[in-house]
């Protein structure tokens, strides 16, 4: 009589999305802030070892941007963005005798943040490989605040596969059962 071995199917790869919120309070009227530590914390927690996070700002005077982290460059992109909506200059936006809606109490003249955010991105999607963010060497996502300072909500989305164990991230060729002492991770 015959023997055999029990069989056993390749492992299916399982996609997930996780969604995470983070809350930054800013400090000054334009402000770049570095989050790409906290979204890396979110990549992890998601569980997933690859595919996308998604960093969206939930603002229409704050922005997302992956750039180099290096004060004087910084100081450029201030001034670059300030000479871009000079705060000083004219916005109908700001006319509150004239403007009907979305009023807010506690209104305040913000038009230059406004057309300063016109020049940037509401998000930024990058990619997750092994469970860590794929960055150039010197890219990181930063908070645009333009006109703070005030309470800011960033929405970090992760989708893709999650890790399964030890054998996570290993692709399988064949859909073809294999014999179950024929099971390492490699």
């Amino acid at each position: 009589m015959e023997s055999r071995l029990p069989l056993r199917l390749p492992p299916q790869p399982a996609w997930a999305v996780d969604h995470e919120g983070l809350t930054l309070k800013t400090r000054e009227p334009q402000q770049f802030i570095d989050i790409t530590e906290r979204v890396l914390g979110c990549v992890r927690a998601s569980g997933i070892s690859d595919g996308t996070v998604t960093v969206q700002s939930m603002h229409t005077t704050a922005a997302i941007l992956v750039n180099e982290h290096e004060p004087l460059l910084l100081d450029d992109l201030r001034r670059v963005l300030a000479g871009w909506a000079p705060a000083e200059a004219q916005y109908s936006h700001d006319d509150f005798e004239r403007r009907t809606v979305n009023m807010a109490p506690g209104e305040r003249p913000n038009g230059h943040a406004h057309a300063r955010a016109m020049a940037l991105q509401v998000s930024a999607t990058l990619a997750v490989i092994d469970a860590e963010l794929r960055t150039g060497r010197w890219q990181r996502i930063f908070l645009v605040e333009l006109d703070g300072p005030r309470s800011r909500e960033v929405a970090v989305t992760t989708a893709g596969l999650l890790g399964t164990g030890p054998c996570a991230g290993l692709a399988v060729d064949s859909a073809v059962p294999q014999l179950v002492e024929d099971s390492t991770c490699g």
